[in-house]
């Protein structure tokens, strides 16, 4: 145990940092010092992780009154303490990158003592920590999605194995674990090696493509391609099930938080489907409570522009991090309206990426999105569509003037008339 005294404006007047670690963490308490008013002591002690020594450490801290406690979000060893200490002390989360650049000497102990300086004059700010049902709900969405990406790699295995064959079948199916594809390659490993027999058993739209599976399935089929591909379809299959019954996990656990008209709320907006809603609902805690605007939301999620300005000069603005898992959905929503021809949010993204390029107007979609999804959940409401046409009706005069401007660049004149309507 050490103590020494430091000189400091503070706004909690007692204050602990702890510096976690996986095996130990080093708690300091920062607190006025009886003897020279206007100072502050600071008492440092070493506790192990296990369940025991955190009890401790409440124990520790309780006795000594402490009215903040910052810790790190050090990996994955933050969580068991956080949600020990949480019922019955003030805790501050913070990011660590938020504290970089400022230290200087770093050793344990005194990482400790700046953690405890820091929350006590408020110069970090708490992240959000939903309460725990939602947590649940964010590990069983978030091992969803590791599956489906897992599945995915799955199938692109299966494919370069038929790359080495010399069968060129993901060339004409989009998707070679689909029916049609399934059902050529079980034929495939139970045996069968005529291309037109096995063009055959194409079912539904890929009968159209008959010819052109023929000529895709003349390879060189062995017994060891016959163990991989049966090997690949097995394991595409076990991960389809696992992610069945996390999908009715999430639906029984979203029943339960009483979720599911949120759910179908954000499944009204364009690009989000259901199980985007869900992760939605499982990444931000379906309450817009804990962030006072839309912007906040767009901020944290990571999709809107970045600030960095020094001596007056504007420097990138790039997008700083956020939250991954919301990031890249917003992402793939972005992307799936892109390829839209109809609503706002195509016609805005068309707008953008004339003057700014595709993966600028990308980014201002997901921003949107973010708006869009703040909106909906705080005012519990389905999405509302402007129209393809809203630019065009908001402003009709520059759209003649960018009409005027295309014609007489084709060394033509255009002359607008109103269209007058007949009883």
């Amino acid at each position: 145990m050490a103590r020494q005294d430091v000189k400091d404006e503070v706004l909690y007047l007692r204050a602990a940092g702890l510096d976690l670690g996986k095996r130990f963490l080093l708690a300091c308490v920062r607190t006025p010092c009886a003897k020279r008013p206007g100072t502050w002591t600071l008492e440092t002690e070493r506790f192990e992780t296990t369940a025991a020594e955190i009890r401790r450490l409440m124990a520790w801290l309780l006795e000594r009154r402490v009215e903040v406690v910052v810790l790190e979000a050090t990996s994955d060893y933050w969580r068991h303490l956080y949600y020990t200490l949480q019922p019955h002390l003030n805790l501050m989360l913070v990011n660590p990158a938020h504290l970089k650049g400022i230290r200087g000497r770093k050793s344990d102990p005194s990482d400790a003592a700046f953690l405890a300086r820091a929350g006590a004059s408020g110069m970090v700010m708490g992240s959000f920590v939903p309460e725990r049902e939602i947590r649940e709900l964010r590990d069983l969405t978030r091992r969803r999605t590791q599956l489906i990406t897992a599945r995915g790699m799955e199938a692109q295995r299966l494919e370069k194995e038929l790359e080495d064959t010399g069968m060129k079948l993901s060339s004409v199916l989009s998707d070679i674990t689909g029916a049609s594809g399934r059902a050529i390659l079980h034929a495939l490993i139970d045996g069968e090696r005529d291309p037109q027999a096995l063009a055959e058993l194409a079912i539904r739209r890929a009968r159209s493509k008959i010819p052109a599976l023929i000529e895709a399935l003349d390879g060189t089929f062995t017994e060891h391609h016959a163990f991989m591909c049966r090997h690949y379809l097995d394991e595409i299959d076990h991960l389809t099930a696992v992610a069945d019954q996390l999908d009715a996990r999430i639906t029984a656990l979203l029943a339960r938080l009483e979720r599911n008209e949120d759910v179908e709320n954000l499944d009204s907006i364009p690009g989000i489907g259901p199980a985007a809603a869900q992760i939605i609902i499982a990444e931000t805690g379906g309450d817009m409570a804990q962030f006072a605007t839309a912007g906040h939301l767009a901020s944290w999620i990571g999709v809107c522009p970045g600030m960095n300005e020094s001596a007056g000069v504007a420097k990138s603005g790039r997008t700083r991090p956020g939250n991954s898992n919301l990031k890249r959905l917003l992402g793939i929503a972005a992307m799936s309206v892109s390829r839209s021809k109809d609503g706002y949010l195509s016609a805005y993204y068309r707008r953008i990426a004339a003057r700014r390029g595709r993966q600028r107007a990308l980014v201002a979609v997901m921003h949107k999105l973010a708006v869009a999804i703040w909106h909906i959940l705080r005012n519990k409401t389905r999405y509302q569509d402007l129209g393809t046409d809203y630019f065009t009706r908001r402003d009709p005069e520059r759209t003649m003037r960018r009409m005027t401007k295309e014609a007489n660049r084709l060394g033509l004149t255009v002359r607008f008339e109103p269209i007058t309507t007949t009883a």
